[in-house]
């Protein structure tokens, strides 16, 4: 039985300048939260000088995010809004020669890729009649791939124009749909798939007039693929690359047909850039997923993440490296028991480097890719993006006190902070302190969560706990900054917090990662019950007597399992977006191979799996109060799923509410809900938690 004490404060401290006093900073509140500027994307310019990344600031009068481009001149560390003009700016990406930068734009009405040099204006590149959804330059700047949707019976960009003005003009709503998806995340299918397309980019320098296009004729690179590239809904351009010679486009697609919904077999495919082909199957022995394509630079290697369980969507990412003359392909360090979830190779592409969840952490890795040997590079806190560059790696970090900011990591190994975006505000924010511990959890393996201290914390003092419960399942809530969840907040509030990495968590192996499904309501529910019973002995200011157990999707059903089957646990509940009844939600969502793969079939095959661990079979033991949270967009668990829940409760007569976001997906997004959602989860867990003045 161990505890694993972090150095949260000294972590903070590194990130966060000294306040004046202590008396002038207050605990974080979810309004400092939302309008902390947000950095992500970093891109080294090839000759190292410069650096472009995308930051995020908030509009709480139009209730939204927006994005625009940075550059820091990294020998001077001078920093500038590169990209002004109106809409969002993103996506930032070098000119081989380091003269120019690229980025997606919405300046125009639509979103389209625009050059400016490093002075300047901006320059259309593309005036295309749809939008551009992501890009990517050819390795010597003379074409560029795009991707847009489209609809695959229109040959031409203005017909799949024209498809879509006619459906936004028709008078008659209705659609008809003869497969699934009918929906997907938060839209409803239009018929229309992402496709790439490839054009040649003219000649045309930095003076060319703003606004003129400089793009060539564009071709369908993706001919015959039934499926969106890149996928759908988070899909990026990693999902595809340029060989070194610019002669062909490797990229991942999962071929619909009716099978979409229940398969994760996403497979590599080849196509030359002439487009006189159709892509080729490169992995097509592989019937799980493969994904993120890297050629090394000499052209003759292949690097790709691959999982090996078709139908199961966490399943280990194992790291591919396949010999493109031949076809031969081994595994990468098979023994190593993480899964990657971005990769990037040097420069002479001896190297891969790989972020990946472990022990509550996500750090980067170098990997040899001759031998397999691996090494660590950065240490407690969860690296969200790197890019490399002549001196070394540069990143975005977080952690649990503080949220991303731009660091290098030179191949010495010393390390420099490039940014500080939210300075300022962090000065004037006492952060709660928190520690890692870990316990013996269900089985007797060792699990591992997280406490950390309220707001005003003294010696010798109990405080009500908030007991978060994280979703996926198979995800992991550890040492970074959330924007939905985040523990500072509720620590902010005046609560102990309490959370737990259970069986099903990711970054503990494999095997780990496996042992929840089928078992929903097993291990996870044991260990949250060692978990919590164990905060409350080793730290004496966690109550758990006056507690309140909160969670969303997969949290969400495990609060809705707790109220039926640990009743007299906790003060109150809060559940967001959490499965109600499981027969029904296999039915109902969208991504079936989630649910399927889950309880081992169809609910029509494994009725008894999907009844097993039903919270609506327990309903007659609730007598909990429950705050239950629900958005109308959300087609992963559907709204009906919180509605009946709400229903049940009320229909017992039990204290409870139904907030409900009628504009939100799976997510709560926009700022000024998110608001909301604190502040009214914020009154629940103050009215049954703190005794009334």
């Amino acid at each position: 039985m161990t505890r694993v004490l972090l150095a949260a404060l000294l972590a903070a401290a590194a990130l966060v300048p000294a306040a004046a006093g202590a008396t002038d900073r207050h605990p974080l509140t979810i309004r400092d939260v939302v309008t902390f500027e947000r950095v992500s994307d970093p891109q080294v310019s090839p000759d190292g000088r410069y650096l472009a990344y995308t930051l995020r600031s908030t509009d709480m009068d139009a209730n939204k995010g927006l994005r625009s481009v940075w550059l820091m001149d990294l020998k001077t560390s001078g920093l500038r809004k590169f990209a002004s003009g109106t809409g969002n700016s993103d996506t930032p990406r070098w000119s081989p020669d380091s003269k120019s930068l690229y980025f997606l734009s919405t300046r125009s009405g639509s979103a389209q890729v625009w050059r400016q040099g490093l002075e300047g204006e901006a320059q259309a590149v593309t005036q295309l009649p749809l939008d551009v959804g992501s890009y990517k330059l050819s390795p010597r700047g003379d074409r560029i791939v795009v991707s847009m949707e489209v609809f695959a019976d229109c040959d031409t960009l203005a017909c799949s124009k024209k498809r879509f003005d006619e459906h936004a003009k028709s008078k008659a709503s209705g659609v008809l749909y003869d497969k699934l998806f009918v929906r997907h995340w938060d839209s409803w299918a239009s018929g229309a798939r992402s496709q790439l397309f490839i054009a040649a980019l003219k000649s045309g320098g930095a003076g060319q007039a703003a606004g003129q296009a400089v793009i060539g004729d564009a071709h369908l690179l993706s001919r015959g693929i039934d499926g969106d590239v890149p996928s759908k809904p988070f899909g990026d351009d990693a999902e595809y690359t340029f060989t070194p010679d610019g002669k062909t486009v490797i990229f991942s697609a999962r071929i619909a047909g009716r099978t979409e919904p229940w398969s994760t077999n996403f497979d590599l495919y080849s196509v030359e850039t002439e487009g006189k082909s159709k892509p080729v199957n490169l992995t097509a022995d592989n019937l799980a997923w493969d994904a993120q394509p890297i050629v090394t630079p000499n052209g003759r290697t292949l690097v790709y993440l691959a999982m090996k369980r078709p139908g199961f969507e966490a399943d280990r990412f194992h790291i591919m490296v396949r010999d493109l003359r031949s076809g031969k392909t081994r595994e990468l360090a098979p023994k190593w028991d993480r899964s990657p979830d971005h990769i990037a190779l040097s420069e002479n592409g001896s190297t891969l480097y790989a972020t990946a969840d472990e022990l509550g952490q996500k750090p980067i890795f170098a990997l040899n890719l001759g031998g397999g040997a691996i090494k660590k590079l950065t240490g407690a806190g969860t690296v969200s993006g790197f890019n490399l560059s002549e001196d070394g790696l540069v990143y975005v970090q977080n952690n649990l006190a503080a949220p991303d900011d731009l660091y290098r990591i030179a191949w010495n190994g010393s390390t420099t902070q490039l940014t500080r975006h939210n300075a300022d505000k962090l000065a004037a924010i006492e952060m709660a302190p928190y520690e890692q511990f870990s316990f013996p959890g269900a089985g007797g393996d060792t699990v591992y969560g997280y406490v950390m201290k309220p707001a005003g914390y003294e010696p010798g003092k109990k405080y009500p706990t908030a007991f978060i419960i994280h979703g996926g399942p198979q995800g992991s809530m550890g040492n970074d900054f959330h924007y939905r969840w985040n523990p500072e907040v509720f620590a902010g509030m005046g609560y102990s917090v309490v959370w737990i990495d259970f069986h099903g968590s990711t970054g503990y192996g494999q095997a780990f990662t496996d042992s929840i499904s089928g078992d929903w309501g097993g291990k996870p529910f044991e260990d949250l019950q060692k978990g919590l019973a164990y905060a409350a002995k080793t730290y004496d200011y966690v109550d758990a007597d006056h507690a309140c157990a909160l969670g969303a999707s997969y949290g969400g059903f495990m609060v809705n399992w707790i109220a039926g089957n640990w009743s007299d646990g906790f003060k109150c509940l809060v559940t967001h977006d959490g499965v109600f009844d499981a027969r029904a939600m296999g039915y109902a969502t969208e991504e079936l191979w989630f649910d399927e793969w889950e309880h081992g079939g169809t609910p029509y095959e494994k009725p008894e799996s999907y009844e097993r661990f039903n919270p609506v079979a327990h309903v007659a033991q609730w007598k909990t109060p429950m705050l239950i949270v629900h958005g109308q967009l959300d087609y992963r668990i559907p709204v009906e799923q919180g509605l009946a829940a709400f229903t049940a409760l009320q229909r017992r007569g039990i204290e409870s509410q139904f907030l409900y976001f009628p504009d939100e997906n799976h997510w709560v997004l926009k700022p000024n809900n998110s608001i909301q959602w604190y502040d009214t989860v914020q009154a629940w867990l103050d009215r049954h938690l703190k005794p009334a003045k």
